[in-house]
């Protein structure tokens, strides 16, 4: 599950962290603790969840880092080219090493990283949550790498708490829960309930939901059109109190100019938008204080400010409320014991509120922002991917939390690409 262990212990294999206790052997040879050149050495590369690019330089500048040393006059930048070119097409990662980090897609990105550890000569490869940001091609492209990779050698620890995908590409599996390991059996040995229960402990049973009563038109769009790109061309609809209405598409294909134009961070270009019978003002300190709540695509970027700690993250969008700010002044301990009940109520596994919110799993990061959202008692609510990269058990836990608030009359957007999610929990669909 989220907060397993999963990212604290290949981090103690890759020497970010230092165990308490234990040794490690790789092939054959103690690892010394909490060294990462060590790791680089004996052969260990990972690919980091949240990628660890410089978006300002190039491809081929970002696998140089580390490299060579600082005090070089010049960069020896030919034999690296040559060697990322041989990486690139002996294992089918095509990447342009002159481009900028910061104009690559999201799979871009990840084939370079890829490419630093492969250049570096890792002959074990670990890969954190890797398709956690992908989208299904780029993931199907993804596995396609890996299972070449296995078959010249490569050694490849992937972590993920994606069933499928577990089952798809690995040969052994083993089960991490609450920091222990509980489980190890073949791939063909697996099943997708018997890992499920493995992961939580307990059995989940798939949820039926009974039908709702809708209400009054909550959202109203009418013919709205924005600038930039992907824009919104003549887009009209309508989300009433009490319904879950779900976008579905590929994405890039407007749902994040649409959600960001119903929480006020994007303009409207032209045409109308309502929130109830009242025109809805393109500001997002509005659109909080009217009632909508925003549970963003990017969790760890903008759904919460990463430095920060968990009980300043749960009142961030709550400033205006007497409860927790007088006069410009933060009042902490009542904001303290409103992150306290949050947790507790969504289950957010977390040492305290006085951690920061970086230090969480994206899992627990996302049930943070849900309770936040949900605590306002919503009269919108606007769900982008609510559920990516989180295992089964949260995902259970979103839908129902999501679920209960549109029976008790919220107006539920939700923007997917699970089709499955999407067919279990919307009373309509539009597709973009």
């Amino acid at each position: 599950e989220n907060g397993a262990g999963k990212s604290t212990l290949v981090s103690i294999l890759f020497g970010h962290y230092a165990a308490d206790a234990g040794s490690i052997t790789a092939f054959g040879k103690p690892l010394p603790a909490a060294d990462p050149k060590a790791a680089l050495a004996a052969g260990i590369g990972m690919v980091h969840q949240h990628f660890a690019l410089a978006d300002n330089l190039s491809v081929l500048d970002n696998v140089l880092i580390g490299l060579e040393p600082m005090w070089l006059l010049r960069s020896r930048t030919a034999p690296v080219r040559k060697q990322l070119a041989e990486a690139a097409l002996r294992f089918g990662l095509a990447v342009n090493p002159d481009a900028r980090v910061s104009s690559l897609s999201v799979g871009e990105k990840q084939r370079v990283e890829i490419l630093k550890a492969l250049v570096r000569g890792a002959k074990i490869l670990i890969l954190d949550e890797p398709t956690a940001v992908l989208t299904p091609l780029e993931s199907a492209a993804l596995f396609v790498t890996l299972k070449q990779m296995v078959a010249q050698g490569l050694s490849i620890i992937f972590i993920s708490h994606k069933l499928d995908e577990v089952l798809q590409v690995s040969d052994r599996i083993v089960v991490l829960r609450a920091g222990k390991l509980v489980a190890e059996c073949t791939a063909a040995e697996a099943t997708k309930p018997r890992l499920a229960q493995w992961m939580m402990g307990r059995t989940l049973t798939p949820a039926v939901y009974p039908q709702r009563q809708r209400g009054a038109p909550m959202l109203v769009l009418r013919a709205v059109s924005t600038a930039g790109h992907p824009a919104l061309k003549n887009v009209s609809l309508t989300v009433h109190a009490g319904e879950m209405v779900a976008i579905a598409g590929v994405a890039g294909n407007g749902q994040a100019a649409l959600a960001d134009l119903c929480c006020g961070v994007l303009p409207l270009g032209s045409g109308q938008i309502q929130l109830g019978d009242k025109a809805l003002a393109a500001s997002p300190a509005n659109c909080v204080q009217v009632g909508i709540g925003r549970i963003p695509e990017d969790r760890s970027h903008i759904g919460v400010v990463g430095d920060m700690t968990l009980w300043e993250n749960a009142i961030v969008e709550d400033l205006y409320d007497a409860r927790f700010a007088r006069a410009g002044v933060v009042r902490r301990e009542p904001a303290r014991q409103h992150a306290a009940a949050l947790v507790q109520q969504f289950d957010v596994r977390t040492q305290g509120v006085d951690v920061p919110i970086r230090s969480l799993s994206g899992g627990n990061i996302q049930k943070l922002i849900l309770g936040r959202v949900l605590s306002r008692k919503p009269r919108l609510i606007v769900a982008n991917q609510p559920t990516w990269g989180l295992d089964v058990g949260a995902v259970a836990a979103i839908h129902d939390h999501l679920v209960a608030a549109c029976a008790a009359g919220a107006a539920v957007l939700l923007i997917s690409e699970d089709l499955e999610e999407i067919m279990m929990l919307a009373d309509r669909i539009a597709v973009m």
